[in-house]
C-alpha cells in the first residue's frame, strides 16, 4: 500500500481536511502499524508449502490422507538430514573458536622432549596427551627446521596452513593433526591408541618431507625455509 492510497483513506474518515504536515503525520503513524512490516514465520512458510503440496497432489487425483502421509513423511526427512549435517558442524566451528595456542609462551621443550613426553603418555595410556604432545612436537620441530618462525599464541590451524605452504606434500597430514589436536585439547573429545598412531605416522610423514619451495611467509616478520630438509 502507497503513502498515497494510506492518506487518501486516513482523509477519508475524517470530516475535515487536514494541513499537510497533519496528513505527512498521519502517514507515518499508519505506516508504523506492525502488520505493515510483519514477515512469515518459519512455520507459517512450512505450513504454506504443506498446504501447496497437498493441494497439488488432490489436483493429480491422491486421496487427502495418502498425500498428507506422504507431504509429512518427505518433510521428517528433510528436518533429519539438516540436524545431522547441522550437528557435527557446529561442533567443530564451536571447538575452532575455542582453539588457542598449540606451544605456551613458556613451553620452551624441544621436539624430542615433546616426543618423549608423548611416548610417556601413551605408556600411561593416557592418549589424549599423548595425541596433543605429538602434534606439539611436530610443531616444534617445524621451527627447529626453520619452515615456522618461533611465535607463541600460534594455533593448530595457523601452524598447520603455513607449514603446507613449504611442504605441500604434507599438507592433509598436517590439516589432520591439527584437527584432532584441537578435538582432543580444546573441544574435550576422547582419544584412543589409533589416534596416537595417526598422530605418530603424520610426525614422521612430516619430519621426512622435503621443503618444496620457500613459503611466501611462515611468520609474522620470521625468516622463512631455507630449504634444507
Amino acid at each position: 500500500m502507497t503513502a498515497a492510497v494510506v492518506a487518501a483513506a486516513v482523509l477519508a474518515d475524517v470530516p475535515v481536511r487536514p494541513d499537510a504536515p497533519t496528513a505527512r503525520r498521519w502517514v507515518l503513524e499508519e505506516l508504523a502499524d506492525p502488520a505493515y512490516s510483519r514477515q512469515e514465520s518459519l512455520l507459517d512458510r512450512f505450513l504454506g508449502w504443506v498446504g501447496e503440496q497437498l493441494a497439488n497432489m488432490q489436483v493429480v487425483g491422491m486421496p487427502p490422507l495418502g498425500a498428507l502421509a506422504l507431504v509429512v513423511g518427505v518433510a521428517v526427512v528433510v528436518v533429519a538430514i539438516a540436524l545431522w549435517v547441522a550437528g557435527p558442524v557446529r561442533g567443530r566451528v564451536a571447538t575452532r573458536r575455542r582453539a588457542q595456542a598449540v606451544l605456551a609462551a613458556d613451553d620452551r621443550r624441544t621436539a624430542d622432549d615433546l616426543r618423549a613426553a608423548a611416548d610417556a603418555a601413551a605408556t600411561a595410556g593416557d592418549w589424549a596427551a599423548a595425541v596433543a604432545e605429538r602434534f606439539r612436537a611436530v610443531v616444534r620441530a617445524l621451527e627447529e627446521r626453520g619452515v615456522l618462525d618461533e611465535r607463541p599464541g600460534r594455533t593448530a590451524h595457523e601452524a598447520a596452513g603455513l607449514a603446507a605452504r613449504a611442504l605441500p606434500a604434507v599438507a592433509g597430514d598436517l590439516a589432520l593433526g591439527g584437527d584432532r589436536f584441537d578435538d582432543v585439547v580444546y573441544g574435550h573429545r576422547g582419544a584412543t591408541p589409533e589416534d596416537d598412531r595417526r598422530m605418530r605416522d603424520v610426525d614422521a610423514a612430516v619430519r621426512a618431507a622435503r621443503v618444496g619451495r620457500v613459503p611466501a611467509a611462515v611468520g609474522a616478520g620470521g625468516p622463512g625455509a631455507d630449504g634444507a630438509a
